[in-house]
């Protein structure tokens, strides 16, 4: 009998060790892609939410999020979210990298800048909103969130930061060449795994875009080259490339007491006279006995 219920007991603790497991995944991950969701309930905004898909609802109010501050994605696209919540907000989303935003009901520019508090926020859509056909839009969201490397489908140029750089046509704003389609594609039976390996591949695009399109970039990237290769030159290597003074023992137990502040003793000189003729000497150079 006693052995029935300690097998039992174990096996509840497994049972309970797995259900806490996938109760920390579901926690991690939640996509609630064309739910006809309306409102969000305090129970799906967990703390521990890191990706969050509610694309394709009819959300109205986002700051039921305003716990999820470990979030690294987050996408709201095609709702029906006319505010923007405050500074406060986004600057607790220290994490976030990916916003989704587009084909929602958004209005005035100067609430968009809110999004200026988010530290470390890359990418950004915002097409298909009424705010992106107001004039200046891309001028002033670019200038206002420092962290954003692209906005709606272009990457953002050198030309667009910089006040009055003037570049070849290549580099220039708005460019095929900057073109990076990060449109966010549920995937059937998707999980966190998938969903995380998606987001890697988007931002590795786009870094790769920045790296080949961004001059400053380029030029950064030449100048830790030339810097690199010039540390390994002839002159700075002769000197990692000399051979090292042999000193004989006796000679640098002398040196070390007279650092220690040791007078040597008439011993300790004899016998190092008496070994100065067995001191080596470096290949090369010719001995004073036999000038």
């Amino acid at each position: 009998m006693e052995e029935l219920e300690r097998r039992s007991s174990s096996q509840d603790r497994e049972e309970d060790s797995e259900n806490e497991l996938s109760d920390e995944k579901d926690s991690v991950f939640l996509c609630l892609h064309r739910s006809h969701l309306c409102a969000l309930e305090a129970t799906q905004c967990s703390r521990s939410l890191r990706i969050c898909i509610l694309s394709k609802n009819f959300i109205v109010d986002m700051s039921p999020l305003h716990s999820c501050t470990e979030l690294i994605k987050l996408d709201l696209h095609s709702n029906q979210i006319r505010i923007v919540p405050d500074k406060k907000f986004w600057g607790e989303m220290k994490k976030l990298k990916l916003l989704y935003l587009h084909d929602n009901s958004f209005v005035k520019l100067k609430n968009m800048c809110s999004l200026s508090t988010c530290p470390n926020l890359i990418a950004l859509t915002l097409y298909d909103c009424p705010v992106s056909l107001k004039k200046g839009y891309r001028h002033v969201m670019v200038n206002s969130i420092w962290s954003l490397k692209i906005l709606d489908r272009y990457v953002i140029s050198d030309e667009e930061v910089i006040e009055n750089f003037t570049l070849p046509e290549r580099f220039k704003a708005l460019n095929k060449r900057l073109l990076c389609d990060i449109t966010s594609k549920v995937i059937k039976d998707t999980n966190y795994e998938k969903e995380l390996y998606q987001m890697n591949c988007t931002i590795s695009k786009i870094n790769k875009i920045v790296a080949h399109n961004s001059p400053v970039v380029i030029v950064q990237r030449w100048i830790r080259g030339h810097l690199t290769r010039r540390m390994w030159t002839k002159p700075h290597l002769n000197i990692l490339q000399r051979e090292p003074v042999i000193i004989h023992e006796k000679i640098a137990i002398n040196i070390q007491k007279e650092n220690e502040g040791k007078c040597p003793t008439k011993e300790d000189e004899k016998a190092a006279r008496a070994t100065e003729g067995e001191k080596p000497t470096l290949p090369g150079r010719k001995d004073q006995s036999d000038t």
